[in-house]
């Protein structure tokens, strides 16, 4: 069980993993802390936007849209490496998912199919959202993958978690195909050997 690190600890752990850090507003603020807690956490979950270009790709993330208030995630990781912070503590990212792959998170086991959507995830994840069309055929430029895997493995060395705390949103909620374009072991393979 993890409480949520403060805020400049995150910025702090981004910048020591060597990530291109922009702050965005308040991000520190802006959460969505007012429709329920944010932690204990438990891991990290990668999305893709189905947005392209960076600025409004941005926007959208720190405003949400119509049905679903920003912050839609912590950092914006977009195509040239960069993260943009857009919030900080609870997030409309994750929604409700399957508790059974909670569990293997918390334990750092391999994960079990995501056949239900039952809990609260906004509440147990930092989420960061790629730029990305998620169609399969838009690229991830290397800079994006390794701002990706520098950016998760930030947020675990800070909790003392594997790279099994690492998850992608398909692997949570039923019926979600993002990150799409590469594969979530591929990526957690990249995180473990960085938090070697």
């Amino acid at each position: 069980m993890a409480s949520p690190m403060p805020a400049g600890s995150f910025l702090d752990g981004l910048r020591a993993e060597g990530v291109t850090v922009v702050e965005v507003g308040d991000w520190e603020h802006h959460n969505r802390n007012h429709k329920g807690p944010w932690g204990p956490v438990h891991g990290v979950m990668i999305h893709h936007t189905v947005t392209s270009g960076a600025e409004r790709t941005v926007d959208i993330c720190r405003d949400g849209y119509s049905g679903l208030p920003g912050p839609l995630c912590h950092g914006v990781i977009t195509k040239d490496g960069t993260v943009h912070l857009v919030g900080y503590g609870r997030a409309n990212h994750a929604g409700l998912g399957d508790d059974d792959v909670l569990r293997a998170v918390i334990a750092e086991k391999a994960l079990p199919p995501d056949n239900e959507a039952n809990t609260d995830g906004n509440r147990h994840f930092y989420g960061f959202e790629c730029e990305n069309l998620g169609d399969g055929e838009d690229p991830w430029p290397e800079a994006q993958l390794e701002a990706i895997e520098k950016a998760a493995a930030a947020v675990c060395r800070h909790h003392g978690w594997t790279e099994r705390s690492v998850i992608g949103h398909l692997e949570w909620q039923p019926g979600k195909v993002d990150p799409r374009g590469f594969t979530m072991a591929w990526l957690r393979e990249r995180i473990r050997d960085r938090l070697k």
